[in-house]
């Protein structure tokens, strides 16, 4: 008896030192609740398309904050029912739950029983380390004490459930939801909620997408107590454990529209002003992006690369490893060769297992063999030769591509090695509708539509032809295609027409739309160099970039196609100058808009840079040229009157171009290697760039009336070609190099001979 009195006076006292020790050292230390009374949620950096589709997404911590009311009410009993039962009952400490958490790690040592509450571990999560020390375990108690008196229930579930790290970078159940599952908190079901209710004890190991089979256990404990608990009927358990899920693999980074080059332009943009904030403070930029249009972009640029790529023929495998015999230290190998390829959007890195008569095996590293037979096999066909060399024959251990084809087979295929570009802009105020800066931006995050330099070639020499009209040429001046060769200081310059045939006397209009080269040198000539290089800047156009010799009218100078796209727009909007410009506003986590971008007004007198009779006569032998001409596929297949536009090939087929407009959008193609090198013996800009620029305008214009243009005052038609009124009578230029050939200045010879353009 004696004993029991000691030991009860022992367990008095040391539970009087215990709240001493409380109330008197670890409450006074506690830290203030600033940071969960004004709760300020890091949320990342979200950029949007005009039309609200989240095409990016920036920031350390992917967050979705969902206010507590909006919280469906099943979510809550899930995450109660495997966390905190007891939650609405106590004041932030479970002395049940505490009871037997304090059994267990008297039984299995410290650290072993859990028994925190929600409020503790919201305690834990904001001002604690997750450390399995005494000292810290009292201090969340405090802390959760302190909580409990300064917020509500409510209040502290809304802090737990917009908190709490969930796996794949996602913060909160708003945000996990979407990862998961690809749909807002609010679509889920039931199993749904119960999977995600599984994953704060221990996100990694209950990880669906990582670790599904604990993932479906842990998903099951919750499904068994909410039945225990009565929250879910049997029939509502029993259908929710028969569900099955759909995992969304690729987490928060797969969006649906490909748009990541627009996405890191307004990332750089607000980075520039708002820094580290930009990723926490719940910024979201919505750009001038259209869906549909980007969607349309992105499939065609991509299609019509890989056609090219596909005409070139095979180039074997990417690399061999080693097989070991070994299946463990195989399937290792396997997945280390595929880690460091990963996918482009449907071409599946894939090690080949094995090669026999009429089929290839090939390991993609998910469990399931993908055998390769028949059609499959054409493309790669040459490394399957008994003759292929080392370098491409197809063996166990080579490393390749695959993808399905139309009838959902699999078939041998192959990154290309080829870069490409898209842009589209509203004509009229410079938005742009799309841009494609490369076939995968996670294989190249250069961005060939604002960044790549190339020489334009034919496309051009629409800016020398307008050029031309304000010196009195008009589309009927005759020129006279015949053999040029130009002398001047030993040098001895001789420009081909891309077929090597000469017509003859040829319209300004036909020399334009049949790209011919001698006659663009013959006018350029006549303009003088000088002149033509100075109104090139009406476009947009660097000076710097464009040469001072004839050979501007070949196309021999630098520009991005954005910067053609925006010197198209001239042409399609009556003689504009536009701004290409992507973010349309920025807004703040609270809506607040900060930044609002102001286009100028359409036909604003400031804007104008060119004559609108200019641009209106321009866009008549623009139109000629996807009539009759080099183009004429253009008008052909999308059966509409307002096309306009030109092709360009550079010297061998380094670049292909195709720009123009029609229906308000201007777009630009262009397709070349980053090393410059021929794109082949038979391609033109025709066959390079426009089928994208096709593609892509099939869809833009589907719901675009055709564009009518006014003719303007001053302009008027004389034997069924347009003139400047003030050249009717006098001063115009009927005739070129006709009789009297025009003397070359020797200046405007360049130093270099440059192959024939088209």
């Amino acid at each position: 008896m004696r004993g029991f009195i000691i030991a009860g006076c022992a367990a008095l006292a040391a539970a009087v030192l215990l709240a001493a020790y409380l109330f008197l050292y670890v409450r006074p230390r506690l830290p203030e609740l600033d940071v969960i009374t004004d709760y300020q949620p890091k949320i990342p950096l979200r950029v949007y398309t005009a039309d609200n589709v989240l095409i990016g997404e920036f920031g350390e911590e992917h967050r979705d904050f969902v206010p507590i009311a909006q919280v469906p009410e099943m979510m809550k009993k899930a995450l109660l029912a495997i966390e905190d039962g007891r939650f609405y009952e106590h004041h932030g400490i479970d002395f049940v739950r505490a009871g037997g958490a304090v059994l267990s790690n008297l039984r299995h040592g410290f650290g072993h029983g859990g028994g925190s509450t929600i409020t503790m571990q919201v305690a834990r999560n904001f001002f604690l380390t997750r450390e399995k020390v005494a000292s810290r375990k009292l201090n969340e108690i405090m802390l959760a004490l302190k909580i409990e008196a300064a917020l509500s229930k409510d209040q502290i579930l809304e802090l737990y459930m917009n908190q709490m790290y969930l796996g794949q970078r996602s913060f909160g159940f708003g945000s996990a939801a979407q990862t998961y599952f690809g749909k807002p908190l609010n679509e889920l079901s039931i199993a749904e909620m119960a999977m995600l209710a599984g994953l704060p004890q221990n996100p990694s190991r209950h990880n669906p997408i990582s670790n599904p089979k604990k993932a479906h256990a842990r998903q099951q404990l919750v499904l068994k107590r909410m039945r225990e608990l009565d929250y879910i009927s049997e029939g509502q358990y029993q259908q929710a454990l028969a569900q099955p899920l759909h995992i969304n693999t690729r987490g928060k980074q797969g969006f649906d529209t490909h748009a990541e080059y627009v996405a890191e332009l307004a990332r750089q943009a607000v980075y520039a002003q708002y820094k580290e904030d930009s990723y926490t403070k719940g910024i979201s930029v919505y750009t001038t992006i259209l869906k549909a249009d980007q969607d349309a972009a992105y499939a065609s640029t991509r299609r019509n690369v890989i056609a090219y790529d596909q005409r070139h023929g095979y180039r074997g495998p990417e690399t061999f490893i080693d097989m070991p015999l070994e299946a463990e230290q195989r399937d290792d190998a396997i997945d280390a060769a595929l880690q460091k390829r990963p996918d482009s959007d449907g071409l599946i890195a894939a090690v080949v297992t094995e090669v026999v008569s009429g089929k290839v095996v090939a390991d993609t590293g998910d469990g399931d063999a993908k055998t390769i037979t028949g059609e499959g096999l054409r493309f790669a066909a040459p490394a399957l030769s008994a003759k292929a060399s080392a370098g491409i024959k197809l063996r166990p251990g080579a490393v390749i591509r695959i993808s399905k084809d139309g009838k959902g087979n699999w078939a041998i295929t192959q990154v290309p090695l080829v870069a490409a570009a898209f842009v589209s802009l509203d004509a009229e105020t410079g938005a742009y509708h799309a841009m494609v800066g490369g076939f995968d931006y996670n294989l190249q995050k250069f961005n060939h539509v604002t960044q790549a330099w190339r020489q334009p070639g034919s496309a051009m020499k629409p800016f020398v032809y307008s050029a031309a009209l304000e010196k009195g040429f008009s589309p009927a001046t005759l020129i006279n295609d015949v053999p040029l060769e130009m002398q001047a200081g030993g040098k001895v310059w001789a420009p081909q027409n891309d077929d090597f045939k000469f017509d003859g006397p040829i319209t300004m209009r036909y020399a334009l739309a049949q790209s011919k080269n001698v006659a663009s040198v013959r006018i350029l000539r006549a303009l003088g160099v000088s002149y033509t290089h100075d109104f090139m800047e009406k476009f947009g156009f660097d000076p710097a970039r464009q040469p001072s010799n004839l050979t501007m009218a070949l196309g021999t100078g630098s520009v991005t196609p954005v910067q053609m796209a925006g010197a198209y727009a001239l042409f399609a909007n009556g003689g504009h100058q536009v701004e290409p410009y992507l973010i349309d506003r920025i807004v703040d986590a609270k809506g607040t808009v900060l930044r609002q971008t102001k286009p100028p007004a359409p036909n604003d007198d400031k804007t104008l840079a060119l004559d609108p009779r200019n641009a209106f006569v321009m866009d008549s032998m623009l139109r000629e040229v996807t009539r009759t001409g080099t183009g004429a596929a253009a008008t052909k297949k999308l059966g509409r009157g307002d096309i306009a536009g030109k092709t360009g090939t550079t010297s061998d087929a380094v670049d292909g171009w195709f720009a123009g407009y029609g229906g308000g959008i201007v777009a630009v193609a262009w397709m070349g290697y980053d090393e410059p090198k021929s794109l082949g013996g038979r391609e033109f800009g025709s066959s390079l760039a426009m089928p994208i620029w096709i593609d892509y305008m099939r869809t833009a214009l589907s719901t675009r009336p055709q564009v009518t243009r006014a003719v303007p005052a001053g302009l008027s038609q004389v034997d069924g070609e347009w003139l400047y009124d003030e050249f009717i009578d006098m001063n115009g230029v009927k005739t070129l190099d006709m009789d009297v050939e025009t003397p070359t200045d020797p200046a405007a010879v360049p130093e270099t001979v440059p192959a024939e353009t088209n």
